[in-house]
């Protein structure tokens, strides 16, 4: 008698979240949600131009601001264009938990939660590699019109680290938005949240002017800004072509800071926001 091999079945194996189930399954997930913003483009629209309206009014208001109020002979559109490329990746990341929010309180996120899933994570996923996408497109169109009105481009290495910096402050503050998405009872709150730290984060930074020309208490916050340790390296490769990892790019209360100080403190940040979502995603795909 031989033995014939039985036909592999789908309880033989465990798919993982690198099983091509996995891909799938966050590909259609992902999907779905670029067909909404096709559908209904108003919130890319207003994420590119809210910035865009920023970059031109700030930079007709404070065209004219006495010469050294900068340094480095910069123009303020040279100096305000770091600031705006930031606050658009930000504002995009930081509402990113508002889909989210609607699928639960419309019903959506409970069947999902009820489907034959391989992963739950992969709802979490999708919502994030959207955001990001989102959040990017809206990057290249403020850096594409800055340069348009005279704030040029750094090299390519500075592409780079504008684009690692970028991808770290958006994938922080991502994240705490989709955490804030499972812990808040409705939309209304995070709205209210967003709203309650959007221009202040913004005001407290050194987006609009250089840490010289803030009080002492001022300094200390802007420095200690998330968005600052983002604008700070981005403006320093816009306005050095000969910078390094370890050039000093602002001088905090405490001390010089470098380049590659600015990128540990945004590690930093993602990995305490990582680790403070944690067991709030843990219960909201339960």
């Amino acid at each position: 008698m031989t033995l014939t091999a039985l036909p592999e079945t789908s309880g033989d194996r465990l798919p993982t979240i690198f099983s091509d189930e996995f891909r799938q399954e966050t590909l259609a997930l992902t999907k779905r949600l670029f067909i909404q913003l096709i559908r209904r483009p108003t919130t890319l629209i207003a994420g590119v131009l809210q910035p865009l309206m920023w970059l031109i009014l700030f930079g007709a208001l404070f065209r004219y601001a006495p010469e050294g109020f900068l340094g480095d002979g910069q123009t303020y559109i040279q100096f305000l264009a770091a600031g705006i490329i930031v606050f658009s990746a930000f504002s995009g990341a930081l509402n990113s938990g508002l889909p989210v929010l609607f699928d639960r309180e419309f019903g959506f996120l409970n069947r999902m939660l009820v489907a034959p899933l391989v992963s739950r994570f992969s709802i979490v996923l999708a919502s994030a590699i959207f955001i990001i996408t989102t959040s990017v497109i809206q990057t290249l169109v403020i850096i594409a019109a800055s340069a348009v009105m005279g704030a040029g481009l750094p090299n390519a290495a500075g592409l780079g680290v504008v684009g690692l910096v970028l991808m770290l402050l958006v994938l922080g503050f991502t994240m705490l938005s989709l955490g804030l998405a499972f812990a808040m009872p409705g939309h209304q709150e995070l709205l209210a949240f967003i709203f309650l730290v959007n221009l202040p984060l913004m005001f407290s930074s050194t987006a609009l002017a250089p840490v010289a020309f803030m009080p002492t208490w001022l300094k200390w916050v802007a420095c200690l800004n998330p968005l600052s340790f983002a604008i700070e390296p981005i403006r320093f490769v816009y306005s050095h072509r000969d910078w390094t990892w370890h050039s000093v790019v602002l001088t905090a209360p405490w001390g010089d800071m470098t380049l590659v100080g600015f990128v540990i403190e945004l590690l930093i940040f993602v990995g305490l926001v990582a680790i403070a979502i944690r067991g709030v995603l843990r219960r909201g795909v339960a």
